[in-house]
């Protein structure tokens, strides 16, 4: 499907009422904001214009990302921005952890931006990172979420291999899309890259956004990819345009349909889908290490 389809059929959709989230307030909030601020983080909350920020900052939750905000892809749909990277800081791990620690968290999420001019993708800031929070607060149940290693498996077994729980690296939308999606990624590379994570012994997870243009037998698809290469636990949420310069939404997909993929996915062998319109990559994680 084109772009020019894309926004063809964008133009007939209306934001429905199920998509409505309320405005970030309270104490927990601003105590995160005030920790993530000074200890100079940044979180995929803001930089992902997530709609579940002020629902999880209000718990005292929050998704860290690492080796900077600046992503070396250029993804459609993202509203991280893109360029070239900085120098990453080397005393970021140790930061990450101190936060966790004073915000009390039980289970953290970490992702990163893609690293692609690395040679290692960012793999020892990874592994540092996880050792990190294990040291300061072992009580922390840890899920990375992580990049495309474009194949560089070394630099894939370094990342998984500091002790997380859960290891997440996202599909994002069915394989008929990739290239109007993902343009840099490879379907087939990133089930392998899940394949050899199950086989390294870890708990697996990705996530898929629908309301691209998709087709429910292409959701159908991904789901058995996904199980045959060994996925335990699978997110499905809407896509939301987070700019005018991206990927305009084909469709927002009603909440019963979010239903119908959750019990055909479980029923297809995923053990856990979390899905719904709402529903992001790190949306109620903590439920996730028990599954």
């Amino acid at each position: 499907m084109s772009v020019d389809t894309i926004e063809i059929k964008n133009k007939r959709a209306k934001k429905p009422d199920w998509l409505r989230v309320k405005l970030p307030i309270g104490k927990n909030y601003k105590k995160v904001r005030e920790i993530v601020s000074s200890h100079k983080l940044h979180t995929i909350c803001e930089s992902g214009n997530c709609p579940n920020m002020g629902e999880c900052w209000g718990k005292g939750t929050a998704t860290f990302m690492i080796l900077g905000n600046v992503c070396t892809r250029g993804c459609s749909f993202c509203a991280v921005a893109t360029g070239r990277p900085p120098e990453y800081d080397t005393e970021e791990p140790k930061r990450v952890a101190e936060a966790i620690k004073l915000m009390g968290v039980k289970h953290a999420v970490v992702t990163s931006v893609n690293r692609d001019e690395l040679k290692d993708r960012g793999a020892e800031i990874w592994y540092q990172t996880v050792v990190e929070i294990k040291k300061i607060s072992p009580e922390t149940t840890i899920e990375t979420l992580i990049p495309d290693v474009r194949g560089n498996w070394d630099a894939l077994y370094h990342m998984i291999e500091a002790g997380q729980e859960v290891v997440s690296h996202n599909m994002e939308t069915v394989e008929a899309l990739y290239r109007t999606v993902r343009p840099q990624a490879k379907y087939e590379r990133s089930l392998e890259q899940i394949k050899r994570t199950k086989e390294f012994g870890k708990k697996t997870k990705s996530g898929v956004m629908l309301g691209l243009g998709e087709t429910d037998e292409q959701v159908f698809k991904i789901i058995d990819d996904l199980v045959k290469n060994g996925l335990d636990i699978l997110t499905i949420g809407q896509y939301l345009q987070p700019t005018k310069m991206h990927l305009e939404v084909v469709e927002f997909v009603h909440p019963d349909k979010f239903q119908f993929f959750k019990e055909e996915g479980e029923k297809r062998g995923l053990k856990y889908v979390e899905s719904g319109p709402l529903v992001r990559s790190s949306y109620r994680a903590e439920k996730h290490v028990n599954v």
